[in-house]
């Protein structure tokens, strides 16, 4: 990236797809990110932030203490986050994922460190998720995302609320690979849409609040 060049592009899944003949997850499955998530969990990074994309300083791109508060800085140097565009005025850079192969995949490999679901289950929890909502079965939707938050304590405080509202995100951001799923950034509440082809759901979650306030506000 030059902020007055043209953006280079690495071929490495496209040429793998073509090689095989086959669409897969193939920059991904050259590394596993384990101490990139153990980083986010250590510092409590707001994970709505950086899905959604962030601005950051020049700076960002020579911090490499593993020690470091700031995640960003060894998730670029990774590649799992790539310049999108540059502020010339305020000399900011707008980091992204590269494309939805390395957003969901990360999204994914996130899941079992963060819900209460084992590792390579959430593909057939999400799967089951979206069939569920489809046929307009939403009590046994919310039944089985009751699962995701198995290993939560009863005692909430604004840490686990806001532990809740991550999860909720990361099912829902993984959902919206296969059907229209929105839900709001971290300058909002924890809300979602969901829109499949005979229903509309609109999900609103409230701490220490009842379902009538909660309609309230839809």
């Amino acid at each position: 990236f030059h902020p007055r060049g043209e953006g280079m592009f690495n071929p490495f899944s496209v040429l793998n797809a073509f090689s095989n003949m086959e669409l897969g997850s193939y920059w991904f499955q050259t590394g596993t990110p384990t101490f990139l998530v153990e980083m986010l969990q250590k510092t409590e990074y707001d994970l709505r932030t950086l899905l959604d994309g962030i601005e950051a300083p020049a700076s960002v791109f020579s911090e490499y203490r593993v020690d470091s508060n700031n995640p960003i800085p060894l998730i670029y140097q990774s590649g799992y986050l790539t310049i999108k565009g540059f502020d010339e005025r305020f000399r900011n850079y707008l980091l992204e994922f590269p494309n939805d192969e390395v957003r969901y995949g990360f999204v994914d490999f996130l899941v079992p460190f963060y819900a209460g679901v084992k590792n390579n289950d959430q593909g057939f929890y999400i799967g089951k998720f979206i069939n569920e909502l489809e046929s307009g079965d939403y009590d046994s939707f919310l039944t089985r995302l009751q699962a995701f938050f198995a290993h939560f304590s009863y005692e909430l405080n604004a840490k686990t609320e806001r532990h809740y509202q991550v999860v909720f995100y990361l099912v829902f951001k993984l959902m919206g690979q296969f059907t229209e799923a929105e839900v709001k950034s971290a300058r909002g509440c924890a809300d979602a849409v969901v829109k499949t082809p005979k229903f509309i759901y609109v999900f609103e979650f409230k701490l220490n609040g009842t379902a009538e306030e909660a309609l309230k506000q839809i």
